[in-house]
């Protein structure tokens, strides 16, 4: 990190999710920045710079909280930001629509004694809706600026850059609660003697809220004499409230924002609710949502993934530019001038760098992967996502997790090792370990899934099967899970964004990072799996792990030359997949033996990368124990489904 860097004023951007922070970290730095893991964790935090007034600032977006005392561990490293990073700014941003609930976190940060800069997002959404927001008395009742913005359309903009520009000094405007928790609090203060990014009043409450890291900190700053008579007083008032003191802050905040807002908030009444607002409300109820779930999986998922991208995509790159273009004159190239078979093998073999690494790579996986993330991106930017999450929490609590894993579920069919890391963002240990567990088994990623999809999307019914067979999968195990491991259930809260129509530049932008970073990961990996296979041809070694599996291919109903398919499937899911449409290129299969072929090889080992990612965050035990379950569950599912296909002929 350079001096400039190092001396830059920290401007940091906190909030609920899906307020808006990253369309104005976007709009700050003016670009999409890097985003790099926060020290010691997998959780994502944005760095950028911007220039006011010929002044470098350092913008950090920080991952979504909704209070000062974390659950998650996004909420964990946001936090943590805000102990160790001494901000110029901390720029809380809110949704206007939902003021009430956002407002008792701002109060937590002023209490906090931090540079609090107010954002009210989306007015124009909440002027949709009737309501009328006095900035000015709110400004005036929280003592700390506060601006209005519509920060997608950069309204606002000026204003913040200016009330960052002008931030000189911190207020420590008191809020007053009830008086037995506020002689509790100041109790704790005057023996508290340390120095802290939060206030004393801040520290205090976190400990009686029994808040881990806070009490780690106090403990490593306060002299030991001072630390046992805080933590026996400490002990002395939790015992006395119990329960009730969780709950009495909560309220007593809420007391003090119902105050700040007094003549704040006005709403008028709307002749006509808006189109967006009816159209949210529809993809949440359960009897009309499911249906335009649905819909959605239908165009997004069967006909743009499966048919434009693994279909008219592939077959153009693939069929066309490299089989009549591009491998002709390499393989021809390397006939002329490779005498030793072992490097004509390496290049331009079955397992060449060239004619698998690279034309796999290129022509089958990357043309699926970039539909994939179109979709994903065009979704994502409308705000469909967490409305998902409202639809299928109910669901999701019978198998052990809340409407809010359906973040990292819908991730793992665009990459299962990034959303194994996003499943940090899950409440309990249980759920997370839960999620882990289906995506390793269950939820094909995009790569996998567009080459099953191209591969079955000629027989609709092999389709239908192959999605209601991993359907009850996901299901049974899920339920299975949830009733015999341990831990606590997981409680749902998630902030619904409005529902808006996707801004081109926003899914442009995110379509092509996505593909960027994807393909700079796969063609290495796609590369060395073809050298590694390669080598196990020459040597021998392939041949001996395709007769070891060959009994086990064998059993579920398959040919011999399928076992290749599986073995790939140890470098990368998509790898597998690949190579099935090799065989039904070439007649190998029948609709049946493709069906439990793409059925058991979807249920199949997760990839090496997914697989170490569960290492780095469930441990080896539990990696281990997934991945022997995995591995057993895929080939027994794959026998039941090939004897139930046979005896009942259906796809005959």
């Amino acid at each position: 990190m350079s001096e400039q860097q190092d001396t830059s004023p920290k401007v940091v951007l906190v909030g609920n999710p899906n307020v808006g922070k990253s369309v104005l970290f976007n709009a700050l730095t003016g670009a999409y920045t890097t985003v790099s893991n926060y020290p010691g964790t997998s959780v994502e935090v944005s760095r950028g710079y911007c220039s006011i007034k010929e002044k470098r600032y350092e913008i950090l977006d920080t991952p979504g909280m909704y209070s000062m005392m974390p659950i998650t561990e996004e909420e964990r490293v946001a936090r943590k930001i805000l102990l160790t990073e001494a901000p110029h700014a901390v720029v809380h941003v809110i949704d206007a629509r939902n003021i009430e609930r956002m407002l008792p976190m701002t109060l937590q940060l002023i209490e906090a004694g931090l540079p609090v800069v107010l954002v009210v997002n989306i007015l124009d959404e909440a002027e949709r809706l009737g309501m009328q927001i006095n900035l000015k008395l709110l400004e005036k009742n929280l003592g700390v600026p506060v601006l209005g913005a519509v920060m997608k359309r950069k309204q606002g903009l000026d204003e913040l850059l200016q009330a960052i520009a002008a931030y000189a000094t911190v207020p420590h405007k008191p809020f007053s609660y009830v008086v037995d928790l506020e002689d509790d609090i100041n109790r704790l203060v005057r023996l508290i003697h340390g120095q802290y990014r939060l206030s004393r009043r801040a520290t205090s409450i976190l400990l009686l809220q029994k808040d881990e890291d806070i009490e780690q900190l106090v403990a490593k700053n306060e002299r030991y004499e001072d630390y046992q008579c805080l933590t026996q007083d400490v002990r002395e008032i939790t015992f006395r409230r119990r329960a009730d003191l969780h709950l009495q802050i909560s309220l007593e905040r809420r007391k003090v924002c119902k105050r700040m807002l007094d003549g704040v908030v006005t709403q008028t009444v709307k002749e006509e609710e808006p189109l967006s607002e009816r159209l949210s409300k529809l993809m949440m109820n359960p009897w009309t949502g499911a249906p335009i779930l649905l819909l959605v999986v239908y165009l997004g998922l069967y006909k743009f993934v499966g048919g434009f991208g693994a279909g008219t995509m592939v077959d153009f790159l693939e069929g066309n530019i490299f089989e009549n273009y591009i491998n002709p004159p390499v393989v021809a190239l390397a006939e002329k001038h490779l005498t030793a078979n072992w490097l004509y093998e390496l290049l331009v073999g079955e397992y060449g760098v060239w004619t698998l690494g690279v034309r796999y790579a290129v022509a089958l996986v990357l043309p699926i992967v970039g539909a994939f993330f179109l979709m994903f991106s065009l979704l994502e930017d409308t705000g469909y996502f967490p409305r998902l999450a409202l639809l299928v929490d109910r669901l999701f609590k019978r198998i052990g997790m809340s409407g809010r894993a359906v973040i990292p579920i819908v991730l793992g069919f665009g990459c299962d090792t990034m959303a194994t890391l996003v499943t940090r963002t899950l409440e309990t240990k249980r759920e997370r370990i839960i999620a882990t567990i289906l995506l390793a088994l269950a939820i094909p990623c995009s790569a996998q899934l567009g080459v099953i999809l191209g591969l079955l999307s000629a027989a609709p019914l092999a389709l239908a099967v192959w999605m209601v067979f991993l359907t009850l999968i996901f299901l049974l195990i899920g339920f299975l899970s949830a009733r015999l491991l341990p831990g606590e259930s997981p409680v749902f809260y998630m902030e619904i964004p409005p529902l808006r129509l996707p801004q081109f530049r926003n899914v442009a932008i995110k379509t092509l990072r996505r593909m960027q970073s994807y393909f700079l990961e796969i063609l290495p990996l796609f590369l060395v799996a073809s050298v590694i296979l390669w080598a196990g041809k020459m040597t021998g070694v392939l041949q001996m792990f395709v007769s070891a599996m060959a009994p086990a291919v064998g059993a579920i109903g398959l040919p011999a030359e399928a076992t290749t398919a599986f073995v790939f499937g140890f470098f990368r899911r998509d790898f597998g997949a690949a190579g099935l449409y090799d065989l039904q290129m070439s007649g190998a299969l029948s609709v049946t033996q493709l069906t439990v072929a793409a059925a058991t090889l979807t249920l199949f080992v997760p990839c090496v990368a997914q697989f170490l990612m569960m290492l780095k965050e469930r441990g080896i035990k539990t990696a281990l124990g997934i991945l022997v379950f995995v591995t057993l569950m895929a080939f027994s599912s794959g026998w039941l489904l090939n004897k139930f296909l046979l005896v009942t002929g259906l796809l005959a």
